[in-house]
């Protein structure tokens, strides 16, 4: 039986990120401006580094490759998901992301981008950006055109512990003051719509106006309504009026992955099917079958593991492909 998988995960410094994992994490981060840790990623772009075990220094994407028996024999030229979490301290550029189709003609064979988001931590009064409020794609360009994006997009409020699913075509926004975990696809693609004129280097960041304009659906989804409230949802995704107990609760599930909530109080036994699963350790401490776990733990329960104990006071979120 194959053993849990940890990973040295890769950091990405950000003209809009922070210093929080830091303190939250005890992460080795870069630098103070560091917005992005991939946690469980097997993309180009940032490939994860087994921490420990029968296959430490191997990388994610070569797991994925040799042992497919890690992974429930998935088909699939790639491994499907990425973990992360982002550290806002400013404002983030109002983007989109492109589906699997059009990411796949324009893209270079690239994945589109379904994504969700946890409120890990954040500020008072927070917000986040979910959709628009264009009634046609005349009006949507019109805006775009005229740089009117206090007109275009929607904010939301957001507290600690909230959730939304961001799915391709959604105009969106992480806003300062948020940290978050990010379930999404294995995919890298972002538009950008606006970036606020920031300069980096001395130059504005590239924009993707064009693109952005054919992917953006129309009308804006996205409402108040999107936003789930973690600590009210009972295992059917509803809200409900009391705390969550003890126990896991499904968060969302899509044609790409389904996310829950698990929170362990005493003991829990997770009885896996024959995928794998992503594991995020978010509050609290416990074990994972005797190795201890805390804050910013990130793992992977390979396929075929079999029943996994959890006993501690911890709450961790766990996702696995579809």
């Amino acid at each position: 039986m194959a053993s849990l998988l940890f990973f040295e995960p890769v950091f990405k410094t950000m003209i809009w990120g922070g210093n929080r994992m830091r303190a939250a994490f005890g992460y080795d981060i870069p630098a103070d401006n560091t917005g992005e840790c991939w946690a469980i990623s097997a993309h180009k772009n940032g490939d994860c580094t087994v921490a420990a075990g029968e296959y430490k220094g191997a990388k994610l994407s070569e797991l994925w490759d040799k042992h497919r028996e890690l992974f429930g024999d998935l088909s699939g030229d790639r491994f499907p998901l990425l973990l992360k979490v982002i550290d806002a301290k400013d404002d983030l550029s109002i983007q989109v992301h492109p589906d699997d189709d059009y990411a796949k003609v324009h893209e270079n064979g690239s994945l589109g981008k379904t994504e969700c988001w946890y409120i890990l931590d954040c500020e008072p009064d927070s917000a986040l950006v979910v959709g628009h409020n264009a009634k046609t794609r005349e009006e949507l360009c019109k805006l775009i055109d005229e740089h009117k994006f206090k007109e275009l997009i929607r904010e939301v409020p957001v507290k600690k512990g909230d959730f939304v699913q961001i799915d391709p075509g959604t105009v969106h926004a992480i806003k300062g003051g948020v940290m978050i975990l990010e379930t999404q696809q294995n995919s890298d693609i972002t538009y950008r719509v606006y970036d606020y004129d920031r300069l980096q280097n001395g130059k504005p960041r590239d924009l993707h106006i064009e693109q952005s304009k054919a992917v953006i659906k129309v009308p804006g989804a996205g409402t108040a309504g999107d936003v789930m409230s973690t600590e009210s949802v009972c295992a059917s995704g509803t809200v409900t009026s009391t705390p969550l107990t003890a126990g896991l609760h499904n968060l969302v599930s899509c044609k790409y992955y389904t996310v829950n909530k698990l929170n362990v109080k005493g003991s829990f036994t997770l009885e896996p099917s024959g995928v794998f699963y992503m594991a995020s350790c978010i509050e609290g401490t416990g074990s994972a079958d005797g190795t201890p776990i805390k804050p910013g733990d990130h793992f992977i329960i390979p396929a075929g593991y079999g029943r996994l104990s959890f006993s501690g006071d911890m709450t961790l979120i766990i996702s696995n492909p579809e």
